[in-house]
């Protein structure tokens, strides 16, 4: 299973950005999907995760209101739009797929390679 993270940039704080998580190999429609995220403090911060039916979707508490994650079965993606972003929104975001939509980032068997998201204040 590979999976393909596009998406981020630079963006003043405020503004949006929209992530894609593209995933090939195995049966996409079995897997849940999360995205984390690396900064110098936290090396795996939780911030959103999708199950295989698409319901119920977790966000950590510091994104909650603001990110937006979604999947889209047709087309192996899994999307997490980001609003309202802050300067402490700058990490490496990457996207995981495993068996559970949980929030620990030691259950999902599969990465993608990141990608930099960087929001100036």
């Amino acid at each position: 299973v590979q999976l393909q993270a596009s998406g981020g940039g630079l963006v003043q704080a405020g503004g949006s950005l929209r992530l894609s998580c593209v995933v090939s190999g195995g049966t996409f429609s079995r897997y849940a999907i999360a995205w984390f995220r690396r900064t110098p403090e936290k090396e795996h911060e939780f911030v959103a995760t999708v199950s295989w039916t698409g319901s119920a979707p977790t966000y950590a508490d510091s994104v909650k209101g603001r990110f937006t994650i979604s999947r889209d079965d047709a087309k192996n993606a899994v999307y997490l739009v980001m609003n309202s972003l802050k300067p402490e929104d700058t990490a490496v975001y990457f996207c995981a797929a495993g068996r559970s939509a949980t929030t620990r980032f030691d259950i999902y068997n599969w990465w993608g390679q990141g990608t930099q998201v960087t929001v100036s204040s």
